[in-house]
């Protein structure tokens, strides 16, 4: 058994050239920072599904804004991938936002609001037992 799938590898491929292309090619003012997270490859190669974050804010309408400026420059991206990569049929681009990103930012923050709840909880209970001597500890 291979150890790695030909899609896998054109995606990994075209997550590299796409991340210098959008940088680099593309001049629309709107499009902001955008990071290229992850490409996904249909198995006949037909589509790519490219996953991006963006740097800085993340609200629905510019979220929006660059998704439809990277559709408008698919074309564009897709012959200079060509032009780059030798694959008989490059993959036609479909854009999507990587949540996963914002997901984990949340995660992470509702996991440090319950870690910092539990300090305040046991620093309570240490409190309320210091108050009430200290019987039980021998040294």
């Amino acid at each position: 058994m291979r150890e790695f799938k030909r899609t896998d590898r054109v995606g990994d491929q075209l997550q590299k050239e796409l991340a210098v292309l959008i940088q680099r090619e593309v001049k629309d003012p709107r499009l902001g920072m955008v990071t290229v997270s992850a490409v996904t490859v249909s198995r006949d190669l037909g589509y790519a599904d490219v996953y991006v974050t963006l740097l800085g804010e993340q609200s629905p309408e510019r979220i929006r804004e660059n998704l439809q400026v990277l559709k408008k420059a698919a074309g564009f991206l897709r012959g200079q991938v060509a032009r780059r990569i030798k694959l008989r049929h490059v993959p036609e681009l479909r854009f999507h936002f990587d949540e996963s990103l914002v997901r984990g930012q949340h995660l992470s923050s509702l996991i440090d609001e319950a870690v910092e709840s539990d300090r305040a909880r046991h620093a309570d209970e240490e409190g309320g037992e210091a108050e009430d001597g200290d019987e039980g500890e021998s040294r």
